[in-house]
């Protein structure tokens, strides 16, 4: 396993992304999404490159530009072990996002930052970040990965998606609903290993497995800007794991509360890594979701929790 740490430090904000032949394969997580203008000490600005249908900011790009913000704001040897974030009001896609930081406690093995996300003069997000310098330990163990197919055997969701619309037979109602994803310019690809019924007509486990990848290029090296990607891509999809059992209930409200998130061991965000959610409970309006992505190697690179609201609707079973 390569020595992060020995690696050259790259910089995530604005006009620090290194330039290479392979600049126009980029990610657009590294390039756009995750890349924060830098105002002034421990203040940066980001903008927004994929809103979601629900015209609300994406959770996920929240969490990911204040672990940004926090990682640059720490020594080249820390690296991200935890986060814990609270959503605290609705982002406006309109206007960018200001990151302040606060630089809460610096010891010899682990500095400990505040983001608050603001808009509007109001925190969006409240974010506490702690970073860890890496330690050899004779404690190791971890759970096993799932079996699953490899994602080379595994068809995208876009792939699928054009498989249903082959269907001469498709509602257009559901042909317009399957389009207007395929038009979404999501930055990261998905495989579903058990491919959800995308009409939803039957109930199923609150448990999904998918492979999941940021698009582009990120390379090796600089684990801080693997971890910011992985935190954007662990909130993909999450909260929606809690509405497999219910086929006849539709989410009219659907927000995430609170995101947490444990890094446990090197990874590439860029190469193909298996979400496991999975949700243990729902109630009061609420669901509770917990997530590992495992390196395709087996090894456990991080650990992920969340509760959201989910307000429902009754709907009547489709006709195809």
């Amino acid at each position: 396993m390569a020595e992060h740490g020995s690696e050259p430090r790259v910089d995530i904000v604005e006009n620090h992304v290194s330039t290479s032949s392979e600049a126009d394969l980029k990610s657009v997580l590294v390039t756009s999404v995750l890349n924060l203008e830098k105002l002034d000490t421990d203040l940066y600005r980001g903008t927004h490159h994929w809103v979601p249908r629900t015209k609300r900011l994406f959770g996920g790009q929240i969490v990911g530009q204040a672990l940004v913000a926090a990682a640059n704001s720490v020594s080249e040897h820390f690296y991200a072990h935890s986060l814990h974030c609270y959503f605290v009001r609705a982002g406006d896609p309109k206007v960018p996002v200001l990151y302040q930081v606060e630089k809460t406690r610096d010891g010899r093995s682990f500095c400990v930052r505040s983001v608050k996300a603001i808009q509007h003069g109001q925190p969006i997000l409240i974010c506490q970040a702690s970073f860890h310098m890496q330690q050899p330990s004779p404690l190791e163990h971890q759970f096993t990965m799932p079996s699953v197919p490899p994602p080379d055997a595994l068809l995208t969701v876009e792939e699928l998606i054009q498989h249903y619309l082959s269907d001469p037979n498709l509602a257009d109602n559901t042909r317009q609903g399957l389009n207007k994803i395929l038009a979404d310019e999501v930055p990261i690809e998905i495989k579903p290993v058990n491919p959800s019924d995308f009409y939803r007509r039957l109930a199923m486990e609150p448990k999904k497995l998918f492979w999941v990848r940021a698009r582009g290029h990120i390379g090796p090296g600089n684990m801080k800007l693997h971890c910011c990607v992985a935190a954007y891509i662990s909130d993909y999809s999450f909260l929606g794991t809690a509405l497999l059992p219910y086929p006849n209930h539709r989410a009219q409200f659907l927000a995430s509360l609170d995101h947490t998130m444990w890094f446990h061991s090197t990874f590439r965000a860029d190469e193909w890594m298996l979400y496991e959610c999975e949700s243990p409970w729902s109630g009061s309006s609420r669901g509770f979701v917990q997530g590992r992505l495992w390196r395709q190697d087996g090894v456990l690179a991080a650990s992920c929790a969340q509760e959201g609201v989910i307000r429902v609707k009754t709907v009547s079973q489709s006709k195809l």
